[in-house]
This record gives C-alpha cells, structure tokens and sequence, in this order.
C-alpha cells in the first residue's frame, strides 16, 4: 500500500482538499495499488524533515497558500527533490517547488513569493495579469515531455484557482536547469514543471485533483500513485 503525505495547511472548505484524498483512491482503485494518506500541517513540519517523511512513498504540497510555515514547505520538496521521492505539487505546490529550485540549486536565495513579501526585488511567483480563480484554461504541452506523454494529447483544458504564478520574466534563469517548464498557457506563461531525472516530480499551477470531484482519474494522478507504489 502506497502511502502519502499530503502537506499543506488543511481546511475542510478547501475545494482541492476535498478533491485530493479522493484522487489518490480513485488512482489506486484504477491501478489496483490501495494509497493511504496523512495530512501535514505546515506547522508540525519538523527540522529533521527526512526522518520525518522518510516513510511516505510519495509526497503531495497542496493548494491554499500562503502556508502557515512556507519554509517548512520548501524543506519539504527539498527533500523530495534530494531523495527521489515522487512529488507533485498543485497551485501553491507548484509555486514552491519553483521557489525551491531556483533558492537551492540555482544559488537565487532572494528569490521570493510576491504574495508573503509584496516588497521583494526578486518576485519568482508573482500577481497574474488575469486572475484565475475558478477559471478554465488551455494549456499547450511541450513535446516529448512527460505531460504530453501522459495526457496523450498537444493542449488540454484545466481548471485553476489562482491568482498568483511563476512570473515568466525569471523563464531564463531556467534555461538550462533540469527544472524544464512543460506547459504553457496560451500567452506563453508557464503552467507545467517537470524535473528531469527524478522518478515523478511535477508541478501544475492548476489542480487537476479536482477531476475526482466529478468521479473521473486524471493521468498525472494515475502516474504519480504508479510510480510511488512501485
């Protein structure tokens, strides 16, 4: 049985906290793989964070920020980036796994949430131009990556709540990084990570765990639970 964590700051009125417990078991029912999960508050991440998540075979940074303790949540998918743990991180994951790699392996210590700290000169995740929140959009899939791989088409339509992402003026720094952005929005803003080398690691700036609300599996969930559960 695969088991994982899910990090966040949960709050029951959270549309993607619903959704997500939910997305691993219809995952693990389609693979016939049982998940079982864990809910950790941002608060109760420890210093020791590999003793502390050494157990979970796959680790899950969930939408609703800001978190309670954001650098808890970036030691979080540090680990996960270090260990090879599959991750996934939606929304507010995939802002900081962004975050992450950019203060850790590309040497951008400064590099900030304009959310948590408005005054930054450094603003890797920043306002939208147009607010998502419980908007529809089309994403356009890199070829040869694993989202197009996986969804087995070119442009799909997802569903956000957001209002704030990876600001597309820091794409450059990314360049020749192993964090490969995969899919974009239809004015060339970025949507989709994917790190190479590891077994799983993604992010999406929408949330594709809302698929289960209407009883469907989504082909990211479907590969994340695979590969934690092998």
């Amino acid at each position: 049985m695969a088991k994982f964590a899910l990090v966040g700051d949960y709050n029951p009125a959270v549309v993607a906290h619903q959704a997500i417990p939910k997305a691993l078991e219809l995952a693990g029912r389609a693979l016939a793989q049982p998940t079982q999960f864990e809910w950790i508050q941002t608060r109760d991440i420890r210093d020791n964070v590999g003793q502390q998540f050494e157990s979970f075979d796959g680790i899950w940074v969930v939408p609703a920020s800001p978190y309670e303790n954001m650098d808890g949540a970036i030691n979080v998918i540090q680990y996960a980036r270090e260990s090879d743990t599959p991750f996934m991180g939606t929304c507010g994951g995939y802002q900081h796994a962004v975050l992450e790699f950019a203060r850790n392996v590309l040497g951008h210590a400064q590099a900030a949430n304009a959310e948590v700290t408005p005054e930054t000169d450094f603003p890797l995740i920043a306002p939208l131009v147009c607010s998502l929140v419980e908007q529809d959009g089309e994403i356009k899939l890199v070829s040869g990556s694993k989202a197009a791989k996986l969804y087995g088409e070119n442009v799909i339509t997802e569903q956000y709540r957001c209002s704030y992402g990876f600001n597309v003026v820091y794409l450059d720094l990314f360049e020749s990084s192993d964090l490969n952005v995969t899919g974009f929005d239809l004015d060339d803003d970025p949507r989709i990570i994917e790190l190479k080398g590891n077994r799983f690691f993604m992010g999406t700036a929408y949330q594709p765990e809302r698929s289960s609300l209407r009883g469907e599996t989504h082909p990211l969930i479907i590969e994340f639970v695979r590969v934690a559960s092998m």
